[in-house]
């Protein structure tokens, strides 16, 4: 399993387009930092939240997409098969190697953002009104693991995504659906059918809040905003974000390597 997810992590360092997508995050989201030019660490938390759910699905599955069907693509499977590796450890070997790479880049990107903040000349929340001595970088730290979670996540659905496509053509166009559907298209849904009133409006909040981006959100909520008194919306609740995203994390690898060893 480690030979794998070592031949992942240097595959990952040598692709250039790869690294471009990297380097593309972190320049980014310190970018949106800089410009936001806040001295406060929960504003600088809340202006990353957004572009933050929108940049990391496109990291993870530019990652994680042609993980599994390039080795399918190329006959490497087949040699693969050959070795004394079970499926799952092999997936999970993939997962892990590319894994490292993710997170790295997440917390380069949030170190060079949190940067700004102690280099900044304003000293007051651009997003809320809040006391000054409500802010702490623990706020910030605790926004960053919850933000790596997330992108770990990301990057085991689309390894769902790799073990499901039977070629590059079809990997690509669902990938991009993919992340469509996690950006925007599953909160999307729910709050259509409540609307639409075909789904109960307390069951419509619960799955709401079972999806990865709420769940992420509910995380960031619980975790960074509402220690500092500030009302967060209601249903946010830290246990269930956090459940929801252990259990697509666990179930999109434990189907992947269902798919990519059969």
């Amino acid at each position: 399993m480690l030979d794998v997810a070592q031949r992942e992590f240097l595959t990952v360092l040598r692709t250039r387009a790869l690294l471009a997508v990297g380097v593309g995050y972190v320049l980014l989201v310190g970018g949106v930092a800089w410009l936001a030019g806040t001295g406060s660490y929960l504003a600088l938390v809340l202006d990353l939240l957004t572009p933050v759910e929108l940049l990391v699905p496109v990291l993870a599955f530019a990652v994680g997409y042609r993980a599994l069907l390039g080795d399918r693509e190329s006959g490497e499977l087949q040699t693969i098969r050959t070795c004394p590796v079970s499926g799952h450890w092999y997936v999970f070997g993939v997962y892990l190697g590319r894994a490292v790479v993710v997170v790295g880049v997440v917390v380069l990107g949030h170190a060079v953002a949190g940067a700004a903040v102690p280099m900044s000349g304003a000293s007051t929340l651009s997003v809320v009104a809040s006391h000054a001595t409500v802010d702490s970088p623990a706020l910030y730290l605790r926004f960053v693991p919850v933000t790596a979670l997330f992108a770990l996540v990301a990057l085991a659905l689309a390894l769902l995504v790799s073990a499901t496509a039977r070629s590059s053509r079809a990997g690509l166009a669902l990938a991009t659906g993919a992340v469509v559907a996690l950006v925007a298209g599953l909160d999307g849904a729910l709050l259509g059918s409540l609307t639409a009133g075909v789904v109960p409006p307390d069951a419509a909040t619960a799955l709401l809040g079972l999806s990865p981006n709420t769940a992420y959100r509910s995380l960031v909520f619980e975790l960074s905003v509402a220690p500092t008194g500030v009302t967060v919306p209601e249903g946010h609740a830290a246990l269930l974000g956090g459940v929801a995203l252990v259990t697509w994390l666990v179930g999109a690898l434990g189907l992947a390597s269902v798919l990519a060893w059969r």
